[in-house]
């Protein structure tokens, strides 16, 4: 499996994928899932995949070598639409070609595809695509993608994440989406791939590899699980069946009174009295024998 995201923001593009891929856990490999075509001064694109690791290679061979009838390709598509396009065109080709005998052998066609970029003459784009080849495109109401395993990561970003959110701020949030995905599911591993892309730059702005001993990464992982505790243990605990006059952290109330949907013993099974009922009685009765 992997974890990519991918943040379309005012101020450009940001993108972090994993490299691990797994068939059992006897059988780890590591694949950089992480593609960028660049021509400098004119366009900068990334790509990166989830699924199937066979199906992921062809498509961006496919999508490198592309040439229609008319002599376009991705080089040469004069905007990010139409490289997104041929994009899908490249997962129908290898659908066409690969599907039936895949499912011949108990195998789906599982991918996808983050693509995003800018080419001279438009602003910064970014598209998820499925295995179809059908894709949607991010805009200020959903800045960002995520393929792969992306539920342990997605929180932090929904609460941070906005348009205006300066690059750095959202490569720190991505790193932080990557590590809680990290502890929190073996198929997602090191090293991964940060790029971070300045609108109208057309040609990579930054980017590094980062493996277990990268110092900032350590940093952000150690500072946030401190930050998280901290702020977790801050918070008051629950009351419990709070007095009518509380309104403060009051989790339930004497007022309402909440019963559990109860499931009934069978019919003539004996039930012992209730512990506390045992414990009265027992009270009781060394209070018996103390006054005796």
């Amino acid at each position: 499996m992997t974890y990519c995201v991918a943040m379309r923001l005012d101020a450009g593009l940001v993108f972090l994928s994993d490299s691990r891929t797994n068939a059992g856990v006897d059988h780890v490999g590591t694949f950089r899932k992480m593609s960028v075509f660049e021509n400098p001064g004119d366009r900068m694109m990334v790509l990166m995949t989830a699924g199937n690791l066979s199906i992921s290679q062809s498509i961006r061979q496919i999508v490198s070598e592309y040439v229609s009838p008319e002599g376009v390709s991705i080089w040469t598509v004069q905007s990010m639409h139409e490289a997104a396009q041929i994009v899908g065109e490249s997962i129908r080709n290898v659908h066409m070609r690969d599907a039936k005998a895949l499912e011949q052998f108990g195998i789906d066609f599982n991918v996808s595809i983050i693509f995003g970029g800018q080419i001279k003459g438009e602003r910064s784009r970014l598209f998820q695509l499925y295995a179809a080849g059908n894709f949607i495109e991010s805009h200020d109401e959903n800045t960002y993608f995520q393929i792969g395993e992306s539920k342990y990561g997605k929180p932090i970003i929904d609460r941070v994440i906005s348009p205006a959110t300066p690059l750095d701020e959202a490569a720190k949030c991505a790193l932080i989406s990557m590590d809680s995905t990290l502890r929190s599911n073996i198929s997602v591993g090191f090293p991964l791939d940060l790029l971070v892309y300045e609108t109208n730059a057309l040609a990579v702005s930054r980017f590094v590899t980062i493996d277990e001993k990268n110092q900032y990464f350590q940093m952000i992982r150690n500072t946030w699980g401190k930050q998280l505790k901290s702020v977790f243990e801050g918070i008051d605990d629950p009351i419990w069946n709070a007095a009518p006059e509380a309104t403060i952290n009051v989790l339930s109330s004497q007022v309402s009174i909440n019963q559990p949907v109860r499931v009934k013993p069978p019919s003539g099974l004996v039930r012992s009295e209730p512990m506390t009922k045992q414990l009265q009685t027992l009270a009781q009765d060394e209070g018996k024998k103390a006054q005796h």
